[in-house]
């Protein structure tokens, strides 16, 4: 590995309970030059021509053995006062750089008898540390974060679907690309809730919003590890790592809500978990038809840079409710966009560098015809409305190796 992945290839091989040895060579490998490749190269046979034949076990460390998450005793003296516990969790690492609640053993105890019996054995332990979830560390997490106690179905929905293997919660928090847990709210969980979904729902000033979001990034960050700068390797990030959480303007939308879309009954209250970038803005206030609303977001989406021109995955278009009325009162059908949004947003070789172009050959992908799309089908762009009054979009482009999932909301917990 590279010495920037180092921390990462450490925690995977102490989840192994092996200790190998480890070749690392100097940071970057992609996009560099012939010359520095070769001494990357020999740096690499140097350290393997030293190596021991096999790895060895790591002391006291059975293999994929997930540990819980430790334990703090806070001085009491922390706690009674705001700024110091602030600064007390932000030095542990426990936060995401925002004040955050202290979650003492009454706050917990309090949160979790509202909650109810978490069945915290129903999820499996949070790479890249590979910790076990307890019903406490969950409650410790939501309280961190400020959410009610009535929401916390919904982040536990969020935390079940990021675990489903399609979604590749491990590559999602340990890469250089600025991805993060978006958490879609469907159903009459909305409204009870209080989630947000017209005028600034992307945005601050919902406290539902805000909360929910950020109790699955830091149950994420908490449970799994993965810190920014230690093992999220993140190049830039996103401000959407605080959260990213809004609901669906299904009434507002002149077609079918996405969840019922994704085979649930509209009554039913589903969470949809995606590994998307911030939302791109589409703005087209001049255009009076429906297909010159869809050739602007096509144009918006068809970038040489996105992560979805050679990695596939699911990517949202989120239609704000005046361009999604316009498009609809012409007869489009969500197919129909797919479709012509497919086509019309697929990126001409002459935009791919020579370079990109010979690396997406290595991994097996050509273009078709003079073109390389955004996907694999049509059906990879996920259509959405959400939002108020206004002429926009926004398109969501997302980590490429990765799937949205959708799981319904429980009601309890039997």
């Amino acid at each position: 590995m590279t010495d920037a992945f180092l921390p990462l290839a450490e925690a995977e091989a102490a989840s192994h309970g092996v200790q190998p040895h480890f070749v690392v060579v100097r940071h970057p490998v992609g996009g560099i030059g012939p010359e520095a490749l070769a001494e990357r190269v020999a740096e690499a046979v140097r350290q393997l021509a030293a190596a021991p034949a096999e790895a060895r076990p790591a002391p006291g460390r059975p293999a994929l053995t997930a540990e819980e998450p430790p334990r703090w005793d806070v001085p009491e003296a922390v706690v009674r006062d705001p700024w110091t516990w602030y600064r007390w969790a932000e030095e542990r690492g426990f936060g995401d750089g925002l004040p955050t609640l202290p979650p003492t053993v009454e706050a917990v105890e309090r949160f979790l008898a509202q909650v109810g019996p978490v069945p915290a054995d129903r999820l499996g332990p949070f790479p890249p540390l590979w910790r076990r979830p307890t019903a406490e560390s969950l409650a410790a997490n939501a309280v961190l974060a400020g959410l009610e106690p009535e929401w916390f179905t919904l982040v536990w929905a969020a935390l079940e679907a990021v675990q489903e293997e399609a979604f590749n919660l491990y590559g999602i928090l340990a890469t250089t690309h600025p991805c993060t847990p978006m958490v879609v709210v469907n159903g009459p969980a909305r409204r009870e809730a209080g989630v947000a979904v017209g005028s600034n729902c992307m945005g601050q000033g919902f406290r539902a919003n805000a909360a929910i979001g950020r109790a699955v990034h830091l149950a994420l960050v908490n449970l799994g590890g993965a810190r920014p700068g230690v093992l999220d390797r993140a190049t830039a990030g996103t401000p959407a790592k605080f959260t990213f959480c809004f609901g669906e303007n299904e009434e507002a939308s002149p077609w079918e809500p996405y969840h019922v879309r994704r085979g649930y009954a509209a009554s039913v209250s589903t969470v949809t978990v995606a590994a998307a970038e911030a939302p791109h803005n589409i703005n087209d206030h001049g255009s009076t038809t429906g297909e010159e609303i869809l050739l602007t977001v096509a144009e918006t989406m068809s970038t040489a840079g996105s992560n979805n021109l050679y990695l596939d995955g699911e990517h949202f278009v989120v239609f704000g409710p005046e361009h999604a009325a316009t498009i609809a009162a012409e007869g489009w059908s969500v197919p129909a966009v797919q479709e012509m949004l497919y086509e019309r947003s697929r990126v001409h070789i002459s935009r791919v560098s020579r370079g990109n172009r010979a690396r997406f050959a290595r991994m097996g992908i050509e273009p078709r015809g003079d073109y390389y799309y955004l996907g694999a089908a049509p059906d990879r762009i996920q259509i959405l409305v959400a939002g108020g009054e206004g002429k926009h979009s926004m398109w969501i482009p997302t980590f490429g190796q990765t799937r949205a999932v959708t799981r319904p909301v429980p009601a309890g917990w039997s």
